[in-house]
């Protein structure tokens, strides 16, 4: 790429207040009521396969209410963990082959999907999963990883811009 391209400046992601009524919490209650009665299967997944060990089923509950299952999982086999070393291993070369703006790209993405239509997914997850109310959950999860995503690609901008001094005669 013939440019020198700047990524857009983070600032943190507001926190909803989640009081009686406002839209935020309406969407919330929407997405508990459909997380906590939907119990779902977790599969691993490996090289975009998505993949269940032979184990015995796990049931995951929420810490608060130990009756109400949120899903079922397997632990990873040992087959399980080579064969996801390896997809890993085969996939780091053509991620390190992609330029800085398409890595950062990649998270900027993610940041906007979770600051927008992933959201309420993420924070009910949470509270469920973690018993956090409204407001931790809001702070835990989306607005602190929103934060990481975003800050991060700023940060990796600026060491990459921050180059040694060069010697006379030297240029770096």
């Amino acid at each position: 790429m013939d440019a020198i391209t700047t990524t857009p400046h983070p600032v943190n992601e507001p926190v909803g207040s989640f009081a009686p009524g406002s839209p935020e919490r309406v969407r919330l209650q929407a997405k508990l009521a459909e997380l906590g009665s939907n119990p779902t299967e977790i599969h691993n997944v490996i090289g975009g396969a998505h993949r269940r060990n032979n184990g015995p089923a796990i049931d995951v509950v929420q810490p608060h209410r130990h009756a109400a299952v949120l899903g079922t999982f397997t632990n990873a086999g040992p087959q399980d963990i080579q064969d996801a070393v390896a997809a890993a291993t085969a996939a780091a070369p053509a991620w390190r082959a992609l330029s800085f703006e398409d890595r950062a790209a990649v998270f900027l993405r993610a940041a906007d999907l979770l600051s927008g239509p992933w959201r309420e997914t993420l924070s009910a997850a949470t509270m469920l999963g973690q018993s956090k109310t409204a407001y931790q959950a809001e702070i835990d999860t989306p607005c602190e990883l929103i934060d990481f995503w975003r800050f991060n690609v700023q940060f990796a901008r600026q060491i990459l811009a921050d180059q040694p001094i060069s010697s006379p005669g030297v240029w770096n």
